[in-house]
């Protein structure tokens, strides 16, 4: 999906349409029943996940204000009535475990929730992180790492976007993204701290 189809907000934070691409793949959705977005921003993540998996039941997890009021209206813009919104400082109590976790923001509380996430993920179940910050891309990196989880994967994703310059054009850089991707095996130890 295009960025420009979501309603957007003055500094809210949306995963841009390249990013959001790779994480909906390494989320692998296609056999989920629940998916849980924290830091939903926007809702581009758990709108294009609803939209490609119908029968997906998401729960999309957000703290800030004007970012639930936008994401209400992105959510009734799309129809997406199966993206459940919870209001909320992750990590917060849940009825159900998930198949498949995005994280596109900690709100400082970067350990704590991926200990949360570890915990409600489903055996075999799949957790994808975004970052703009080195610094948290290796701390999640080197906790997860501790955390003996499988498939443990790391990127940076560097897009330049077609731009008009007088008469010709270049490729005008967005900053990167770092992305982070794992799978809770069934022995999966979660450290606490």
């Amino acid at each position: 999906m295009k960025d420009e189809l979501f309603l957007r907000g003055h500094r809210i934070p949306m995963t841009k349409e390249v990013v959001r691409a790779l994480a909906l793949e390494r989320l692998q959705l296609e056999n989920a029943r629940h998916f849980i977005d924290v830091g939903a921003g926007t809702g581009s993540v758990s709108i294009e996940a609803a939209l490609r998996y119908p029968a997906l039941d998401i729960i999309a997890i957000e703290r800030k204000e004007d970012a639930l009021r936008l994401l209400v209206e992105n959510v009734q813009h799309f129809s997406c009535h199966q993206v459940r919104i919870k209001s909320g400082i992750a990590p917060v109590p849940l009825e159900i475990s998930a198949d498949a976790i995005f994280i596109g923001g900690t709100g400082g509380h970067l350990t704590e929730i991926i200990d949360w996430a570890l915990l409600n993920l489903n055996s075999g179940g799949r957790l994808v992180m975004t970052f703009i910050l080195l610094e948290n891309f290796t701390q999640a990196l080197s906790y997860l790492g501790a955390c003996s989880v499988a498939e443990l994967d790391g990127r940076e994703i560097q897009v330049g976007e077609l731009t008009a310059l007088g008469q010709g054009h270049y490729f005008k850089p967005n900053n990167p993204t770092y992305l982070l991707s794992c799978l809770k095996s069934s022995d999966q130890e979660v450290q606490n701290g």
